[in-house]
């Protein structure tokens, strides 16, 4: 059985230049979501955020290749990060954060069965955040995106000149939340070597 894999099917989404900004179009995608607020690196409910999503999105995974004999690689970890006031999220003061985690569902895979995974993780896993959890598409259209390499806390630099310097250059403005894309797993690597995908979802000045 061929494995799906959305990083490969949706090359131009996970695989920016490094350090370097290209703009896409990005399509609407199906996610499993989670909102909350606060330091990811201490707030409880982040951390119980992530399990959920695993929960539901691995639960989803052994249905879809049981029922529909179709498998698929889980996606990798999604976040959309804010703050009431962005100057919080420029200096971060991660306290003051908001911010939403996300899986992606491939999209052969319907609600009703959506909905049914989450059902059995929450009936096998018992975790109380899987109550938050829902399945939303999100439609970010056109985007600028580069890769950074390294620690999250040295997103700053490259996230200035994007701002600052890439956008006002193509007359763009944002038009949505920063989106980060986790390409590796924390826990397995350096923290130098650590790949992120930064995107920022955005429209033509006026």
């Amino acid at each position: 059985m061929e494995k799906f894999d959305i990083k490969k099917a949706r090359k131009s989404l996970y695989v920016p230049p490094h350090n370097e900004f290209v703009m896409i179009e990005v399509p609407a995608l199906n996610y499993f979501m989670v909102d909350g607020a606060g330091d990811p690196n201490n707030a409880p409910e982040y951390a119980a955020a992530i399990e959920a999503l695993y929960a539901a999105s691995y639960t989803l995974k052994f249905m879809s290749k049981e029922v529909m004999k179709r498998d698929y690689v889980v996606p990798p970890l999604e976040g959309l990060w804010w703050a009431d006031d962005m100057e919080d999220f420029a200096a971060r003061r991660k306290e003051r954060w908001r911010w939403t985690m996300m899986i992606a569902v491939p999209d052969f895979i319907e609600r009703q069965t959506v909905e049914a995974a989450i059902e059995k993780a929450k009936e096998k896993k018992g975790l109380p955040a899987l109550a938050l959890l829902r399945f939303e598409q999100l439609e970010e259209g056109q985007a600028v995106q580069t890769l950074h390499v390294g620690s999250y806390d040295d997103e700053g630099p490259i996230l200035k000149k994007l701002h600052q310097e890439y956008l006002p250059s193509q007359r763009l403005l944002p038009s949505g939340h920063h989106h980060e894309i986790y390409l590796s797993d924390p826990r397995k690597t350096p923290v130098e070597k650590l790949k992120t995908v930064l995107r920022q979802p955005v429209r033509t000045m006026p």
